[in-house]
């Protein structure tokens, strides 16, 4: 093995581990072992800690791999627990998904999920941290000695504001993801396909690059994959090169100057369909001839 590998304090999100034997835990409160060496009753109540969150972690299995680390706002807590698998198979019609930016999921059965960085909510969030960043950065002009920075307490302070704000915001995005990958998931389908997007290459767009990376595509891909899992649904990932949006849904041909812009597809057959339905469409194809093959 290689030389051994240091946490910075700089760098890496401070987290240790907790032995899975030591820890406890009751409707309220997790022990955890080391804050008080003593066994007196008096002491060892510094050990049990009160939980933000009541009944979330159940008391009566065993855990596996404790966790605990700080993200600059709280500390967290996580444990692994076992739970029986799921047996029954799922039987319905199988979903193709696709997605985008306009709206963040179109499936093929007509089902949309908007794109949550549309809303009143978000917006206004969005503009709250724009003018928190430039007033952090007024400050530190203001602030500066020479060539050098200097961080008063008014600049740690607006920080810590800007962290709970940019907080907020991925709490938010992420709860919208689990509500959607959870709802497609409950309606049981037998198979869900998604295209395997190249994220790295639109984000060399500067027009859409931040449009991208508010989505959270892989987050939403990652979701959909282990909560698949535990409902015994496949997940078929599609070709990169599988031409979703340009192949026509009913005559199968291929439309190779159709633009972004273009919402619409209209092709020579007389199908008139919306771009993004036309992709979940051809992606429910793609999955029901891989399972096909595959029965073969």
């Amino acid at each position: 093995s290689k030389f051994p590998k240091f946490k910075s304090r700089k760098f890496s999100i401070p987290s240790f581990y907790q032995d899975n034997v030591k820890i406890q835990f009751s409707d309220t409160h997790v022990k955890i072992e080391g804050f008080a060496a003593s066994k007196k009753k008096n002491k060892q109540k510094i050990n049990w800690i009160r939980l933000a969150e009541k009944n979330r972690i159940p008391t009566d299995c065993n855990y596996s791999n404790p966790r605990i680390r700080y993200d600059g706002i709280n500390w967290w807590i996580t444990v692994g627990i076992e739970y029986e698998d799921c047996v029954t198979v799922p039987s319905n019609d199988g979903i193709g998904i696709d997605l985008g930016i306009k709206d963040l999921a179109i499936c093929s059965d007509g089902n949309k999920y908007k794109n949550i960085n549309k809303t009143k909510k978000v917006k206004k969030l969005e503009k709250q941290k724009r003018r928190l960043q430039r007033s952090i950065s007024r400050s530190y002009e203001n602030n500066k000695q020479g060539k050098e920075y200097c961080k008063t307490k008014n600049v740690i302070k607006k920080e810590k504001l800007l962290l709970i704000l940019n907080h907020r915001l991925t709490n938010i995005r992420h709860d919208h993801l689990h509500h959607i990958t959870s709802e497609i998931v409950k309606r049981e389908p037998s198979f869900i396909c998604i295209e395997d997007l190249n994220v790295k290459g639109m984000m060399k767009n500067r027009h859409l690059s931040k449009a991208v990376q508010q989505q959270g595509f892989y987050e939403f891909r990652r979701q959909m994959e282990y909560k698949s899992e535990w409902n015994n649904i496949q997940v078929i990932i599609a070709d990169r090169f599988f031409p979703s949006s340009k192949l026509c849904s009913c005559c199968g041909k291929i439309k190779k100057d159709l633009k972004l812009s273009e919402r619409i597809y209209k092709c020579e057959c007389g199908n008139v369909i919306d771009r993004d339905l036309q992709a979940a469409l051809n992606l429910k194809k793609y999955g029901e001839d891989v399972l096909k093959r595959s029965v073969a």
